[in-house]
């Protein structure tokens, strides 16, 4: 099996041009080359014990025996006397008893179990710890290689979950836009089968930015690590799981996820808080300046399939689950400050309209998309993308609009949602088998990254005339000025006070509700 379940992308300049690398120092690196050399000659002193040993054994057994009498060739005249005349030319002739001592037959399958020693001369070899000091390494051509180790600033990154056969890894592409290069810069491996990849600016040791992500895989814990460090063995941080025995009353619990971790959301405006989706049937809240869950939600019947913070709001957070709904909380009270809809079928993606605040829009296995409004209960509109799973739900950044669908059944859809009305302008199969999952580039709104069996693809949209035609002219619409039509919501300050606030507290939903019942009895004071 080889598969990307998962992708992200890192806008450009965010990551160091020249990355860090762990490297031992030549003390470490020598004490290493001795204890491996150590091992070896240990190994070899084992294999050769081995070999002693099966000597005296075939010594043993061969002993007393005799070797059967060559039996007499019967030859054609024919044969015989071309024989003859060959071997008066090129050697004496040879008597037939002789021919067994002459080519050694007696021993010819002497040594055919003798068992080899796969390590015999490696001890020998010359270990060095800098090809500087080897003195056969005399070519140096490391240009080229600092040259594609450099990540410049007109680079993006994508960052891709992949499982292999025999690895799980995620792998740190570079893009570059104008030159349409795309190649692996390096590797981190991962303990288990990626499910969600997250890009985050906050450094958990000390809360200055940086370039982080983290990884949420079959293991109910998280593992966030930093991208501007090269040949890392192991994560910045890691926010711990808690494993407990199943229980139909409670599921999941507060000391962190039971179950695997299916999605996550990093929550732009209070950098601290990161949300995450887990197949114990909860929502995460985590925080990340303290390393811990704040506050775990319980809302969902089945697996929460997926999460996303509001663009705007820092308190706004959706939802959705294998119990075919979708829900929108409000951190600030998320026990009795939520809504949901149910839909037809599990869901599995869920995106914000960051042209529209009030509208998300979320997709299920049955190939729907729904066009929904925190403020009614119906929706907007239906959309029957796909014949299989929509796995990919993705708006353009800068094109209102513009939606872009990709599904198992191996296409990929582009569509006008202009008005609430959508059309489809292009479909597409990407010869990429099941397609799993689809980003947007952040600085282009016409490139998006796509990942499916066994490989990854950057696909600039306007490569179809159609698509180039319908959407040109149609202009850069900025998100500030889409958010600015709603003046009733809070601002981004306010709501980032509020979370921060709410998250802080780092209470329970029962404690959330103790809380409230004590200010109902607390009295103003005149």
């Amino acid at each position: 099996m080889n598969v990307i379940p998962c992708l992200t992308w890192v806008r450009r300049g965010i990551a160091k041009s020249m990355p860090d690398k762990v490297q031992l120092s030549k003390e470490e690196l020598r004490k290493i080359i001795e204890e491996t050399k150590g091992a070896i000659d240990e190994n070899e002193k084992e294999w050769s014990d081995v070999d002693s040993d099966d000597t005296s054994a075939d010594e043993d057994t061969l002993e007393g025996a005799t070797a059967p009498e060559p039996k007499s060739q019967k030859v054609k005249p024919q044969t015989l006397g071309k024989r003859k005349k060959r071997e008066e030319v090129d050697e004496p002739e040879v008597e037939d008893g002789d021919v067994v001592k002459k080519y050694g037959l007696d021993d010819y399958d002497e040594n055919d179990d003798e068992i080899v020693n796969p390590l015999h001369g490696i001890g020998k070899l010359a270990f060095y710890s800098s090809n500087d000091d080897d003195p056969y390494i005399t070519l140096k051509d490391e240009d080229s290689d600092e040259e594609d180790f450099e990540i410049k600033p007109s680079d993006n990154l994508i960052l891709t979950g992949r499982s292999q056969e025999d690895a799980c890894l995620l792998e740190v592409s570079v893009f570059n836009e104008e030159y349409g290069n795309l190649y692996i810069h390096h590797d981190i491996l991962l303990p288990s089968f990626p499910l969600a990849v997250e890009w985050l600016n906050y450094d958990p040791a000390d809360g200055r930015t940086g370039n982080f992500v983290a990884v949420g895989t079959m293991l109910p814990s998280i593992d966030i690590w930093d991208l501007d460090l090269v040949d890392s063995l192991e994560p910045a941080t890691t926010l711990q799981g808690k494993v407990k025995k199943k229980s139909a009353k409670k599921k999941g619990t507060v000391g962190g996820h039971a179950d695997a971790v299916l999605d996550l959301s990093w929550n732009s405006i209070l950098r601290t808080v990161l949300a995450s989706a887990s197949a114990d049937s909860t929502v995460g809240l985590w925080d990340l300046s303290q390393g811990k869950i704040a506050t775990s939600l319980r809302q969902h019947a089945d697996k929460a399939q997926c999460v996303a913070w509001h663009p705007f709001e820092a308190q706004s957070l959706l939802s959705g689950s294998y119990d075919h709904t979708v829900k929108v909380y409000d951190c600030r009270s998320p026990v009795d400050g939520h809504k949901s809809w149910d839909l037809k079928g599990e869901v599995e993606r869920v995106t914000w309209n960051h042209f529209s605040p009030f509208h998300f829009l979320a997709s299920t296995d049955k190939g729907t998309v729904y066009c929904l409004d925190v403020r009614s209960d119906k929706p907007i509109y239906t959309l029957s993308a796909h014949t299989e799973a929509v796995t990919g739900l993705c708006l353009s950044n800068q094109v209102a609009g513009l939606l872009v669908t990709a599904s198992s059944d191996k296409s990929i859809k582009i569509w006008d949602t202009h008005d609430s009305k959508p059309s489809l302008i292009l479909e597409k199969d990407m010869k990429m088998n099941e397609i799993h999952c689809l980003e947007s580039c952040p600085e282009s709104p016409y490139t998006f990254a796509i990942g499916g069996q066994s490989e990854l693809k950057v696909w600039d949209i306007r490569e179809s005339a159609s698509v180039k035609r319908h959407f040109q002219g149609r202009g850069k619409e900025t998100v500030d000025t889409a958010a600015g039509k709603d003046t009733d919501r809070n601002t981004t300050h306010d709501a980032a006070a509020v979370a921060m606030e709410t998250l802080n507290l780092g209470s329970t939903n029962t404690e959330q509700k103790k809380t409230k019942k004590k200010r109902k009895k607390t009295k103003k004071p005149k």
